[in-house]
């Protein structure tokens, strides 16, 4: 299973981000969901700190481009194996950096990555 941390979770059903929290939960996948404001999606805490986290295998990105900038030191000390960039959150300068660093990059959805067995 891969250890997943989404940035941008949101408590609303409605969100792409409440969507994918779930739907890694219940494929077994280890889940941490940080947001703006605290809260639950099933029982997965919604974090607003950025915690240190070892063995991160994977973060599903849910936040623009310019709200990532200020994310970059956080997210390379995490020292993730790939970065999803969610429809939306693509960012060809993190991308950049992060294969500098032997971090995959991948422009898709992780919902339909998870539906389709590729993730």
């Amino acid at each position: 299973m891969k250890k997943t941390l989404v940035i941008g979770a949101s408590s609303n059903p409605q969100r792409y981000s409440y969507l994918a929290v779930n739907k890694l939960a219940e494929n077994g996948h280890p889940v941490v969901a940080i947001g703006s404001r605290p809260g639950f999606i099933g029982s997965v805490p919604i974090i607003t700190e950025h915690p240190a986290e070892s063995d991160v295998d994977t973060i599903s990105l849910y936040v623009n481009p310019e709200i990532q900038k200020n994310l970059y030191d956080y997210i390379f000390s995490l020292h993730p194996k790939r970065i999803i960039f969610n429809p939306g959150t693509e960012n060809e300068a993190l991308c950049a950096l992060a294969k500098e660093k032997g971090i995959q990059c991948v422009e898709a959805c992780t919902l339909v990555m998870l539906s389709t067995h590729q993730y």
